[in-house]
């Protein structure tokens, strides 16, 4: 049954149409304004769900950025952007708001194809300052006059991309802000040495009272003409650069400001438009605090950064109809039981993650074995050579990346670990079409480029009960690394936790049901829409033969040669793209071995896939089980057509 509340804005946000409205308002209406926005944002995303505390974080900052700038002629980059909610609410898409992350709606992300006032794609973290960096050199370029500022997250700045744009822009000296917003979060809390580093700006008392003094000072040495201006600035860069930890900012090459408080708008907005006369690379520190207006999202902020259910925009409680039966696990939880299981019967196994301690699972084995799981940061890099360099000691390293992130450490799977023929095993969650994040973060490609690398095991299991054999048998694998990929979401049908993993031979499919002329292979949890497509299919007296490959490196051939010699025609399917995969895997052998086959792939085609739900997704990209009923019978009335002639291989 369809939510049937309505989200109505206030009275002063009904009138903002674009950020020229904004920069009409008096500094009181910038408060009215922001506490309108906020309870818009917490009244949206309570009926529609979505991305939701790093937004409510940046209310204030939003308002003051579009007040002070003149966007989107002054260009305005957001790092990530699950903070962005206000931003296009307050750019022209308000009214349409509620159809963010649906299918052929808004998009959960900055999107340029979207709006003007989106200037730049995201979705990965850490792109922002290169991308602003890039801009202001082309605004240089040409000749034009206008502002450019990147929005970045504390947790963001973990990741080296920003160091080198940072150490790159301080070079070039060219004139770009970069706002530094500090709430101590990504997803999950944040970690490492820049955490503490920041920390301890954020929390020097003697700093702020001596850097109020030395303000109030310098207020008066204003009188006393150009000469004193400059000593007193000399004597403000001296203190500064003695009392407070920001050195390491300028030391890149950027004139430090802050921190200030990320909710007060009126200073922020004078803050803003203060830094707007001054020249070169700048980064102001802004405080925020994650969740910002809504208490539950305050004191709960990893689970509040996202909701995907409507909730009570006051309590909190989850408004969500409940169940008819107990919902199952999902895979996160599968991986993340499983290796604890498997660490506490050998001590040489560690788990790893790049901030996403929650989203991968490995949160529950970082609280029953902290010392053996290892949270590397927004650093998906350097985790895969950390990684590696365990491994070169024996230990046993399983680490936890969504398949798109792992596309940031591809050099490092290659260079790092297969080269060297380590055996680190890379569990690859949210592999195939992950739903309402759309096309940054589906996993489509992780076949196609772990199946191209030497010495790499490519795996993905059909169900939970695979996914465990499969972590079981990658753990006692030593002759190189060992990839498993499996979905987002719930697994199919539960096996209780008794069930022990057992060793599976590797590069060994099975086959589920015997059919008769079509034969459809299937490479992982997909093959549950084949399963539903032999169904449909029987109730019109069609049987399909159906095999679950489970690995496309290396490839069963000595199954491939026994469904060649038993089918006229292979179908293969899979959740990922049709270039280069496992299709093409057995396209390959097929066309070299058994050449009147014909062979028809069914994947991810070679086009951008937006976002909505996986089953809306499967659908459009034509990979569920319809898909796969309608491509069993073209198949079969191209043999009635050429009365049994062999075909070309195809795809």
């Amino acid at each position: 049954m369809a939510d049937e509340r309505i989200a109505t804005p206030g009275p002063l946000l009904a009138t903002i149409h674009s950020p020229a409205d904004i920069r009409k308002l008096t500094a009181d209406q910038l408060v009215d304004l922001s506490f309108e926005l906020r309870d818009y944002i917490i009244d949206i995303v309570s009926i529609h769900g979505g991305h939701f505390g790093a937004s409510l974080g940046v209310v204030e900052l939003t308002v003051a950025l579009h007040h002070a700038y003149n966007t989107p002629d002054d260009l305005l980059v957001w790092d990530v952007g699950h903070q962005a909610y206000g931003h296009k609410i307050l750019t022209g898409r308000r009214e349409n708001f509620h159809t963010n992350r649906k299918y052929g709606g808004l998009s959960g992300f900055p999107k340029r194809s979207e709006s003007p006032y989106d200037t730049f794609g995201v979705g990965h973290s850490s792109t922002s300052i290169s991308a602003a960096l890039g801009m202001a050199i082309g605004r240089d370029h040409n000749k034009e006059d206008k502002h450019v500022v990147a929005v970045i997250g504390d947790g963001s700045m973990s990741a080296g991309m920003a160091f080198e744009a940072m150490n790159n822009a301080g070079a070039m000296n060219s004139n770009v802000l970069v706002i530094l917003n500090d709430n101590r979060m990504s997803i999950d809390p944040n970690v490492g040495a820049l955490n503490e580093y920041l920390a301890d700006i954020t929390s020097s008392g003697t700093f702020n009272k001596i850097r109020d003094e030395v303000y109030d000072m310098l207020g008066h040495f204003k009188a006393a003409g150009d000469k004193m201006r400059k000593v007193a600035s000399r004597l403000e860069a001296a203190m500064t650069t003695a009392l407070t930890p920001g050195s390491l900012f300028r030391a890149l090459g950027f004139k430090y400001y802050g921190p200030v408080d990320g909710h007060n708008v009126k200073n922020l907005t004078k803050t803003l438009q203060d830094l707007k006369k001054i020249p070169g690379p700048k980064l102001l520190h802004v405080v925020t605090v994650k969740g910002k207006g809504f208490a539950p999202a305050e004191k709960d902020q990893v689970k509040w950064h996202a909701s995907g259910s409507p909730f009570d925009k006051v309590s909190g409680a989850s408004l969500a109809v409940k169940p008819t039966k107990p919902s199952l696990p999902k895979y996160q939880d599968v991986f993340a039981d499983t290796l604890i299981g498997l660490a506490k019967k050998d001590s040489r196994i560690v788990g790893i993650t790049a901030a996403m301690p929650s989203g991968t699972g490995l949160l529950k084995m970082m609280k029953e074995m902290p010392e053996r799981t290892y949270d590397v940061g927004i650093a998906e890099q350097h985790g895969v050579t950390f990684a590696a360099g365990l491994a070169t000691q024996g230990v046993k390293p399983f680490v936890a990346i969504y398949s798109t992130f792992m596309q940031r450490a591809y050099d490092q799977v290659i260079h790092d670990v297969c080269i060297q023929k380590l055996p680190v095993v890379f569990c690859m969650d949210r592999a195939g079409l992950v739903g309402a994040d759309g096309p940054t973060h589906h996993g489509l490609y992780d076949i196609s480029y772990m199946r191209c690398v030497p010495n790499v095991i490519v795996a993905a299991p059909m169900n939970e009960v695979e996914l465990r054999d499969m972590m079981y048998t990658a753990s006692n694998y030593e002759d190189g690394a060992f990839s498993i990929r499996y979905p987002r979401g719930e697994v199919q049908n539960f096996m209780p936790e008794e069930n022990t993993p057992r060793q599976i031979e590797i590069g060994k499919g099975e086959c589920l049901r015997q059919g008769d002329q079509v034969a459809v292979l299937s490479f992982g949890t997909i093959g549950n829409q084949v399963t539903d497509a032999a169904h449909m299919l029987e109730d019109e007296g069609i049987r399909i033969g159906h095999y679950n490959m489970r690995f496309v490196k290396p490839l069963d051939t000595q199954l491939l040669d026994e469904i060649a010699s038993t089918y006229k025609s292979i179908v293969t399917i899979e959740d990922g793209t049709k270039l280069g995969g496992f299709g093409s895997a057995v396209t390959e052998y097929i066309a070299e071995n058994h050449p009147g086959i014909s062979v028809k792939i069914m994947g991810v085609p070679d086009q951008i896939i937006e976002h909505g739900s996986q089953k809306e997704l499967y659908r459009e990209a034509g990979i569920d089980a319809l898909a796969v009923v309608e491509t069993v019978k073209q198949q079969l009335a191209k043999f009635k057509v050429s009365h049994l002639r062999p075909t070309a291989v195809h795809n």
